[in-house]
């Protein structure tokens, strides 16, 4: 059955206005770094529920949103995740990892030990929803990598417009996060994102970013 049409209400701007915002928001976005380093003031469930919206907007695969956010931020919740988190970490820095990847680490500085699990006012766990069941059917979600990846994107973006910061944390692997937040079979562990205030002693690695010329290709036709 075809969907209700509406018209789409969009609020078109000069090349100028585009070009101003476009400046703004990389300036922005280039201050954003993964933060390792929490305080643990308090940040505002209002709040939390708004960035987590934003993200919800993200578009997805037949608009079937195959995502979950679970906001976590209870404190003996936290303990229990960092405990299971440094668990594995320990079997990953000492057995998983090969060479390569330990040495591609290095720069970063990190290891087993995860602090800001626990204290950081928020951790905010993304799973991916590959199928669900509607009216006691079970239907497939169609791209949920891709899907969740942009709502994760998003939601991060949104993190850090607001004023707050994040890091992407991927203990793997990360089924304990289903157990310990009741979460079905259905849903799997995308993303655990710790999110708040930096510490006031935070430091993050002065690293060489790759830059875009490496990373975009324009067509042999184009005449930017």
């Amino acid at each position: 059955m075809a969907a209700n049409m509406i018209p789409f209400d969009f609020h078109r701007r000069t090349e100028v206005e585009m070009r101003a915002r476009a400046d703004e928001l990389l300036a922005e976005m280039q201050q954003r770094r993964s933060c390792r380093f929490f305080n643990d003031e308090h940040v505002s469930r209002e709040i939390i529920e708004k960035v987590i919206e934003i993200g919800h907007t993200a578009p997805s695969g037949a608009n079937r949103k195959p995502w979950r956010f679970v906001a976590v931020s209870d404190p003996k919740l936290k303990r229990e995740i960092r405990i299971a988190a440094e668990a594995e970490e320990h079997i990953s820095y000492t057995q998983r990892m090969p060479p390569q990847w330990l040495e591609a680490l290095e720069p970063i500085g990190t290891d087993e030990h995860k602090p800001f699990l626990e204290i950081a006012p928020w951790l905010v766990i993304l799973f991916r929803i590959d199928w669900e069941f509607v009216d006691g059917e079970k239907y497939k979600n169609y791209y949920p990598v891709e899907s969740t990846g942009l709502a994760a994107g998003m939601f991060l973006m949104a993190c850090h417009q607001v004023g707050l910061a994040t890091l992407t944390h991927t203990p793997s692997p990360m089924n304990f996060l289903r157990d310990l937040l009741g979460r079905p079979a259905n849903e799997k562990p995308f993303l655990l994102v710790p999110v708040g205030y930096p510490s006031k002693d935070c430091t993050v690695p002065d690293l060489l970013k790759k830059p875009l010329t490496a990373a975009l290709q324009w067509d042999a036709e184009e005449n930017p």
